[in-house]
């Protein structure tokens, strides 16, 4: 038995078949519209060139990015933090003119 790729009439992939039927000269029977030549891994739109035998990617940039896990949440654990450093620097910086201002000097 072997495993063959099936594509449509626009050689696009369609399915992954086993083929276990084998002719009067030992050969596996292959049925129309399918190759023994895998696509090469990473492919999101693999296109059949018989010609040249060979898988290409016909997926655009865009169809390959819709299909991307979006950007996580993030943490607000680590937005707190931030929020936190920023507030204490400013709370810093307004006691450090508010010293200034006491002081009569310039801050």
């Amino acid at each position: 038995m072997i495993q063959v790729f099936q594509y449509d009439v626009n050689f696009l992939l369609t399915d992954i078949l086993i083929v276990e039927e084998i002719d009067k000269e030992g050969n596996y029977v292959l049925p129309e519209n399918t190759t023994t030549i895998a696509p090469p891994e990473g492919l999101y739109k693999p296109k059949f060139y018989p010609d040249e035998k060979v898988w290409k990617e016909t997926a655009t940039k865009e169809y390959i990015e819709s299909l991307q896990p979006p950007e996580p949440e993030p943490d607000i654990t680590d937005l707190l933090k931030k929020q936190n450093a920023l507030l204490s620097l400013q709370i810093a910086r307004l006691q450090a003119d508010v010293e200034a201002l006491k002081g009569g000097g310039a801050s």
